[in-house]
């Protein structure tokens, strides 16, 4: 039996999955899924226009023809077999009137970091975890689940959370491949949850779960024009999810729209007792959604974070064109031109990072089932460099300084704990806040997505994670416009537990701007018509 359901569970045997589950000779229902949102999907439910079990079987034929031929984005890692029995489930509690809320019956893609009792693998990338069939649910998808959504599968993503190299290329992991940019082909898709934000950038699913440590929900979510959100560390549960850091790891909602990234974190919120950071989760917990119906920009103080400014002409034009929106709705702008982070706190950041990684990881490593021999980190670097899969493009650098970390009870790692929690809340956002009297921080998310580049490495620059990712605070990206046809986004930033407080800011702000275009597609920028005109000789 584990056989079979290794195999089942394979995220290598995708392509042959998805048809499967369609049916011998099925059609995917015609019901057209792209850029449909929560509320969309639910009306529809509803009126019978559409059922659960015809939208899986919709955006699973979408991945087929856009996932894994098409533009290849090579996002979803796994299908979920169960999907199709769990969305009759959920039909059957429908015409039973025992609709459980506004995720009932919505198709969900989770990151493969974060288990899903479904037969399928959680592998974070890695070929060292691709037995890694767990039969467990990470407390996240169980409320998902329990919400009514269906977990349609899972999300390719920079392997092992973009923490094994400081060469890396985002997106990129030795199961699922590497994730495309689905507005301009050739450009990454942010690491580390890339796959979730190419994929609900595509429609391959309503919306996604994406987990970030620094910059891993906000830098795809920009870059790939979605909303998304990094909760304060401790309101959403990361118990079974493959872990970096327990100061700084959280999952987080990433979608097409700001009111379906609300719906999904009132799903996802809440206590979880083996994960002691949430213990106060249930206490600060809310309705998102419910909440953004008295969203408003009038007379809301916005501090901009000057530091984080002048990524680039493009970026900086797309920044000013959302302050003038945010000022014609009756924002008072704020420029916040004294403060920068303190110039070790990347430093102090680093290291609570590599010493949490060893001690983190080899506790999840030690609760996986047998057929996983990789149990310590020491493990899996050794398997990494014996695999030449593993470090075809680059190597483990991040991982082998992470095993030679002393432990939770350093002193250096103590301290640099503590002073950069405090440099980052205390005394950096919490204090600008407090100083300017302001309900929110705001700056650029991110510039434009770079090429895909083996040679030179990724190039995206962005300075406004830092700061929420070292204090635990929250982080919401909303897109602001593009950059010749790439996304970029508008960083809203505020203190712990007020996730409702810029969810509403960013509603406002959404529903004024309208900033945010479907995807194209694009071969390259370079493959336009009017960049081929310009690019050639004038006759």
């Amino acid at each position: 039996m584990r056989k079979s359901t290794d195999k089942a569970g394979l995220v290598l045997a995708m392509a042959l999955a998805a048809p499967t589950l369609l049916g011998p000779g099925a059609q995917a229902a015609p019901y057209p899924v792209v850029e449909k949102s929560i509320a969309q999907l639910q009306a529809d439910l509803k009126d019978g226009r559409v059922t659960s079990e015809a939208l899986v079987r919709a955006y699973i034929a979408r991945i087929r023809a856009i996932d894994r031929a098409g533009p290849r984005l090579y996002s979803v890692i796994a299908i979920n077999p169960r999907a199709l029995a769990d969305a009759r489930r959920s039909d059957a509690a429908r015409r039973r009137h025992q609709v459980r809320g506004p995720l009932e019956g919505i198709p969900v893609l989770v990151k493969d970091n974060i288990e899903t009792d479904d037969g399928t693998a959680t592998t974070a990338g890695s070929l060292a975890l691709r037995d890694n069939v767990t039969l467990r649910d990470a407390p996240v998808a169980r409320r998902l689940k329990d919400a009514g959504a269906i977990i349609l599968g899972k999300t390719n993503l920079s392997e092992w959370a973009n923490i094994r190299s400081s060469q890396s290329i985002s997106g990129w992991s030795a199961v699922g491949g590497l994730v495309k940019n689905p507005y301009v082909l050739d450009r990454g898709a942010c690491g580390s949850s890339a796959g979730t934000g190419a994929a609900i950038a595509a429609s391959l699913a309503a919306v996604g779960v994406g987990t970030e440590t620094d910059g891993s929900v906000t830098c795809p979510s920009s870059i790939n024009g979605l909303v998304g959100l990094k909760p304060t560390v401790g309101l959403v549960s990361r118990t079974h999810i493959v872990p970096i850091s327990h100061s700084q790891d959280t999952a987080g909602p990433m979608g097409r729209s700001v009111e379906d990234i609300a719906l999904l974190l009132t799903a996802m919120a809440g206590s979880d007792p083996a994960d002691p950071a949430t213990r106060d989760a249930d206490g600060h917990r809310t309705d998102y959604a419910a909440a953004l119906a008295k969203a408003d920009l009038k007379g809301k103080r916005l501090g901009v974070l000057v530091y984080a400014t002048g990524l680039s002409p493009g970026v900086d034009a797309a920044f000013d064109k959302a302050i003038a929106v945010l000022k014609a709705r009756g924002a008072e702008i704020v420029e916040i031109k004294d403060y920068k982070p303190p110039a070790d706190l990347g430093d102090k950041e680093f290291l609570v990072l590599g010493t949490e990684l060893k001690a983190d990881l080899n506790a999840y490593l030690a609760s996986t089932p047998q057929a996983v021999k990789t149990r310590t980190l020491a493990d899996v670097i050794a398997f990494n460099a014996a695999t030449p899969r593993e470090t075809v493009l680059f190597g483990q650098d991040i991982f082998e300084q992470a095993q030679q970390a002393k432990g939770l009870d350093d002193p250096a790692y103590l301290a640099a704990r503590a002073d950069g929690q405090r440099q980052a809340g205390p005394e950096g956002i919490d204090k600008l806040i407090t100083d300017n009297h302001l309900d929110a921080l705001i700056a650029p998310s991110y510039g434009p997505s770079g090429k895909i580049d083996l040679a030179g490495g990724d190039r995206i620059g962005g300075r406004s994670s830092s700061l929420p990712a070292v204090s635990g605070y929250p982080h919401l990206t909303v897109p602001m416009g593009q950059v010749e046809g790439l996304p970029v986004g508008l960083s809203f930033i505020g203190p712990a537990w007020s996730e409702a407080r810029l969810l509403a800011l960013g509603y406002a702000y959404e529903q004024a701007s309208h900033a945010r275009k479907p995807p194209t597609y694009v071969p390259s920028l370079e493959s336009r018509p009017e960049t081929k005109a310009a690019f050639a000789p004038v006759k």
